[in-house]
């Protein structure tokens, strides 16, 4: 036991520490005060506390145990989706949460994210580092992509849905795909987006028919056009948006100071406590506040890239490639939002933001990293698929077609 706290990263420790200070003293910021979000500073030191626990708890017991049940953990992590979308709550717009005893909240669509690394890193390794075919392979992973990306849509969670495809993309691109089947993919994501952009600026009044009234997705307009068409948008949905750039460009180098940015002290920016963090990071701070977290993410992702390449086994680099993706994609897409790079969808910032389920699970990621920076030196085992999960069923036939199409080589 004591060889292996010995084998941790300090490096990361540090720095997971200096994050909470980051989160503490911002969410301390905004929620000071505040009826009914006044607590908000001391429930997260709490959540914290139990992800520093879990962190431990991940550390030091052998990641290869999650590849060896990674089916496992895929089925019921579908099991909750479902659940979520009879029992779930509905907040913003979205139906993604499960009420727990003691007033707490679980949301299903984070949990999956380090379910589906799991997943797909197990089926990689059983591919032994052959090319990946398509029909054999790449289609297999999308399915068990889709699966889930689809029951993330109906709960209305565009943000987590999407980070599922992020997840595979990275997954399946240090996985040994094809150059061609990775060109191909790039080309017709590309022309999609690209393609649905111009779409929607240039037949506006369409696209918003189609999609409130034939899809129902009434509130993706209130996020694409402040992004997309600003000047048509209506001042109520441009007003997040609008007031965040404001604030972040009145920061300045230095910030206002703690407690006294003015457009985040005003309450004029919505969920500043939670996905919306970072405009008080920006205002408050300033662009060394602003740079200071945004090296500290640097730092983690380049200390987790040197562990997989320290790493001997092949589940390891491939564990964490996933979560490095799905971390990026996180801050990506968060603080993008917020300085027109891409539309709001409600995705925390990792570590930072206001939020139980999505700093666990990020907790919960850390000590897989940091799992295999422990146990990665020893000597690669064969992770055979528990037998009796294959056995009977229907879901079994289907999940055996998969397990066989990536035993061939």
């Amino acid at each position: 036991m004591l060889q292996k706290f010995k084998r941790m990263d300090m490096s990361i420790i540090l720095i997971l520490l200096a994050l909470m200070a980051f989160s503490l003293l911002s969410i301390y910021s905004v929620t000071a005060g505040r009826p009914k979000i006044g607590h908000y500073s001391e429930r997260m030191a709490a959540y914290y506390a139990v992800g520093f626990a879990a962190f431990l708890s991940f550390s030091l017991t052998s990641y290869k145990l999650l590849i060896r049940y990674a089916l496992y953990i895929y089925l019921f992590g579908l099991m909750l989706l479902v659940l979520v979308l009879f029992f779930g709550n509905e907040y913003y717009g979205a139906k993604g949460w499960i009420t727990l005893p003691g007033g707490l909240s679980l949301q299903p669509a984070e949990l999956f994210k380090l379910f589906l690394i799991i997943f797909i890193s197990f089926l990689l390794v059983r591919k032994r580092k052959n090319k990946l075919k398509f029909w054999r392979d790449v289609v297999p992973l999308g399915f068990v992509t889709f699966v889930p990306w689809a029951l993330v849509m109906l709960q209305n969670d565009l943000g987590n849905a999407l980070s599922y495809m992020v997840i595979l993309a990275g997954l399946l691109w240090v996985g040994n795909i094809k150059y061609s089947h990775a060109l191909i993919a790039l080309a017709v994501a590309f022309a999609a987006v690209f393609g649905g952009i111009q779409a929607y600026i240039h037949y506006h009044d369409k696209a918003v028919k189609l999609i409130s009234e034939d899809l129902g997705k009434k509130h993706w307009i209130a996020r694409f056009d402040p992004w997309l068409v600003p000047d048509l948008a209506s001042r109520d949905v441009s007003w997040q948006t609008y007031n965040a750039k404001l604030a972040i460009g009145s920061g300045g180098i230095e910030g206002k100071g703690y407690m006294k940015g003015t457009t985040i002290q005003s309450e004029r920016v919505p969920l500043a406590y939670a996905d919306s963090i970072f405009v008080q990071i920006a205002e408050e701070y300033g662009f060394i506040g602003s740079s200071v977290l945004l090296l500290l993410y640097f730092i983690l992702i380049h200390r987790m890239v040197l562990i997989a390449a320290d790493c001997r086994d092949r589940a390891g680099p491939y564990l964490i490639t996933g979560i490095i993706t799905m971390f990026v994609y996180q801050i990506f897409v968060n603080i993008g939002a917020f300085i027109g790079l891409m539309p709001l969808t409600g995705i925390t910032l990792p570590f930072i933001s206001y939020g139980g389920t999505s700093l666990v699970i990020n907790m919960v990621s850390i000590g897989v990293v940091m799992s295999i920076r422990i146990h990665g030196q020893e000597e690669e085992e064969p992770f055979p698929l528990p037998e009796s999960t294959v056995e009977s069923g229907w879901y079994g036939k289907v999940f055996q077609r998969i397990r066989n199409g990536f035993n061939r080589n």
